[in-house]
Formats: structure tokens, sequence, C-alpha cells
């Protein structure tokens, strides 16, 4: 065996019991088979076995005892927890916060949450749709599916576009596995690596996370309490020529704000000037009043890319998205989520159809909205009487941005309310620019009134 193969072998061995260490699998203080029995059940040398646990006990996982063998160091569980406190730490990004609003976590109050309260949408009875997705063709139900998605889910969309008055036909709507697929094909057909992408700033974080996968130049443009800065967004169309502009005109998230309709028409005169296509995101349509300006309707879907879902006001389960624009480009980002995925799910998007063909889903999403109407009333009352500053007190939000008193750097009061079993949503992981300071926190309104929250946060006061 030649010296570079035994190095390699004892590299591979000490990287392998590192791991087993670092995951517990071998637990801080336990002794080590002895070098003879590595040898004997690996098959190699001792003299390949001494090497990888020359590597362990310079890098502080293991250590000799005189007459004893080798012990995993008990220093090794300090330094792995230290790291996984350094990793906390670190991690109020866009990574954590997703991770955080996935778990369950019963005892923990979760004022991040991006969803409504389970009980808000278990009127929608998902259970009692199986059954007529079925009959609707149940070979279809074996196959892949269009490639633009199941035709009467489009028709109807088409039906809930025309009351925001956007025309789209059926031809010019693409179902996705969610809005985040929508926004992953426009990024894909779109976008390549050094390309300037514009987005909102405070916005919507994931997209930060696609846009970095992309390679993508992020530049924020700053909200305001009626939509983007605009002399802010002129000027970075002036200088950067960005291909693309994500916005929210409707329900902003995190901000709980809307675009003026002033504000929309001269969004769209700058994107015709300076060639920019808007991605118009509209995940909250059925938490928000239809009367509200949105871009795709003074644009008609000629510059605009609309983008949809029924994650709030249905469930995040189904992964039902859609996106809407003109004909050619539709059938463009049809081929691109074809390369990619095949097709959608078409089980999903019959139960989706179903549901939205129902009487009873105009009544539930009224009902939404009426218990959103009283949450944020509520909402806005508790954080009123702690003294925040809320960015825009909303009628009707599933979010309000708020700073509270004392606290300059919610990261800082994320940290400390983590410590209490209350998870924030800090301000700095809404911003492309994450490492900026920020006093404001994304709050849900729905789970403001427990008094976890002010229990907790009278605990850290400073």
């Amino acid at each position: 065996m030649s010296l570079r193969t035994s190095a390699s072998l004892s590299s591979s061995m000490a990287d392998n019991l590192a791991k087993q260490i670092e995951e517990g699998v071998i637990p801080a203080g336990s002794k080590l088979p002895s070098i003879r029995e590595y040898a004997d059940a690996s098959g190699c040398s001792k003299n390949t076995v001494i090497s990888a646990f020359e590597m362990l006990t310079a890098s502080g996982l293991i250590e000799p005892r005189r007459g004893s063998g080798f012990y995993v160091a008990q220093r090794a569980k300090a330094a792995t927890e230290a790291e996984e406190s350094g990793v906390l730490d670190r991690a109020m990004d866009t990574v954590w916060l997703m991770r955080e609003q996935l778990q369950v976590k019963p005892d923990v109050l979760n004022l991040g949450e991006g969803f409504p309260p389970i009980e808000w949408l278990e009127a929608t009875r998902l259970d009692q749709y199986h059954q007529r997705v079925v009959r609707t063709g149940v070979a279809s139900l074996f196959r892949y599916g269009s490639r633009y998605g199941y035709l009467p889910l489009r028709q109807s969309l088409q039906q809930k576009l025309s009351g925001y008055e956007i025309e789209a036909a059926p031809s010019q709507i693409v179902l996705t596995h969610g809005a985040n697929q929508a926004m992953d094909l426009v990024l894909r057909y779109f976008v390549r690596p050094g390309d300037t992408v514009l987005v909102d700033d405070p916005g919507y974080y994931p997209l930060f996370g696609k846009l970095k996968l992309s390679g993508a130049n992020i530049i924020g443009v700053p909200r305001e309490v009626d939509g983007p800065n605009l002399a802010e967004l002129e000027r970075c169309m002036i200088e950067h020529r960005p291909k693309l502009f994500f916005t929210q005109s409707v329900g902003h998230n995190p901000t709980a704000t809307d675009t003026s309709a002033a504000k929309a028409y001269r969004i769209l005169q700058l994107a015709e000037t300076h060639d920019t296509v808007i991605v118009e995101d509209d995940a909250f349509a059925d938490l928000r009043p239809r009367s509200l300006t949105r871009i795709a309707t003074l644009d008609q879907l000629r510059r605009t890319i609309y983008v949809g879902s029924f994650s709030k006001s249905v469930s995040a389960a189904l992964r039902v998205g859609f996106l809407a624009c003109n004909a050619a480009l539709a059938s463009d980002l049809a081929d691109v989520k074809m390369l990619i995925h095949v097709s959608s799910s078409e089980y999903s998007e019959r139960t989706l159809a179903a549901i939205v063909s129902d009487g009873h889903f105009l009544r539930h999403t009224n009902q939404l909205q009426e218990k959103l109407r009283r949450a944020t009333a509520t909402a806005k009352t508790a954080l009123k009487k702690l003294g925040a500053e809320i960015f825009k007190e909303s009628e009707q939000s599933m979010y309000l941005w708020a700073s509270l008193p004392e606290w300059t750097d919610s990261m800082k009061l994320a940290k400390a309310m983590l410590d209490r079993g209350v998870i924030l949503a800090p301000g700095a992981v809404f911003s492309p620019a994450s490492e900026r300071v920020s006093a404001y926190s994304r709050f849900n309104v729905a789970y403001l009134a427990d008094e976890r929250f002010v229990n907790a946060l009278r605990a850290i006061a400073p």
C-alpha cells in the first residue's frame, strides 16, 4: 500500500469517526475500540488507524488515556453544543426562519409564523373532496398532467383574475407547485449569474435565497407606507438596468402596506422606459379586498407576471400556485416547468378546483377576512399597550411590522425571546442586506394576544 493511499484511508477513517462523534452516535466519554480491533475490522494496517486517531486527537475530538486506550473527549460535546449555539446565533436568517415555520412546536409561541392558524382553515375540509376528485377522472391521476396544469382550475383562475379586472385566458396561466415554484421558473428563464434583480426592502425573504442561488445581483428598493420609494426605484433602474423587479402590491409581506394607484402607474412607466419585467406576488389575495390596486390590472399582463397562491386561504400542503402573463411567455415558462419538474400535481390541482368551484369557498374567504379584521384590531391594541411603533396600521393584514421600545436591534430581541420559548421574525431577515440592523419585527396578528408574549417580554426587559 502506498503512502498516499494510506493517508487517504486515514483521513477517511478520521472523517467517519468525527461525524459519528459530532452527531452523538459515539457519545462523549465513550471508549473507542483498540487500534488492533479497528485495524482488524476495517482490513487495514495499524499504522492507518494510528494516523486517524492522531488526526482526531489533534482536533480535540478524542483523547488518549495512558494504559487504557482512546476516549471521546468530554470537550467534544461542549464544542458541538457551542457550535450549534453559534449556528443558531448566525441563523436568524432565511433558512432558519423557514425551518421554524415548518415545525410544529406546541410549547413554543411562534409570532414569526407565516400562515393563518390551522383552525381558520379547517373549514375547507379537504377530506370531503377526495371522492369527488377521483370521480372526475381516476385514470389521469396515474399520469403526468398538462405542462400548463389542470384546465378546469385554470378556467376557474381566469374567473378569479377577472374579479381583479385582470383579463387572462387559460393559455396565459401556468399552474405551479406553490407560488415559490412560480418564482423559480421566472428566475430560471430570465436570470443569469451577475444579472441585477430589484426587490422590495424589506420584502419576501425566501426570494432572496433563491436569487442568491441564481447568482443574481440583488438590490433592495426601500418600502414606504404606500409602496416602493419611486426615486430610489428610478435610480436603480437607470444605474443597474435590472431584468426583474419583484414586488407585492397588496398585503405586502412583511410591512402590511399596499401600493397606491399613483405609485403603481409610475412603476409601470419606469418599467416600460427601462425594459424591466414586474413580478407581482399576490399570495394574500384571498385575505385582502378585491378593490385594492394591482399592477397587473393596470398593465393587463403585458409587462407584468402575476403570481398567486392558495397556501394562505386553503392549505400550504396542497402546494398549488400559479403565474399569469402574456401567452408567449406563459408557453415558454410552461416548457421550463416541464424540463425541470415534468408537471405539477394534477391530484392537488383537481382537489383545489373542486374547492374553489364550491359555493362554500367564497363564504370561507369572507369568514377568513372577518377573522383577520378582528385579529388585526386585537394585535394593534396589544402592540400599542407595549408602546410599539407600528409601521402601517392596516385594518386587515396577516402581519404587522412593528418595533418595540428599548429594542433598537430586533435580532437581539429575537435571540432573547427564543430563550423564553417565543419565536420572532427579526427585521434583518427581510432585507437583502441582512447585516443591517433593524428595530422592526414581523408579527403574525393571529398570535399577538397570547400572554406568553407579554410575559416573555417583561422577563427580558433591558
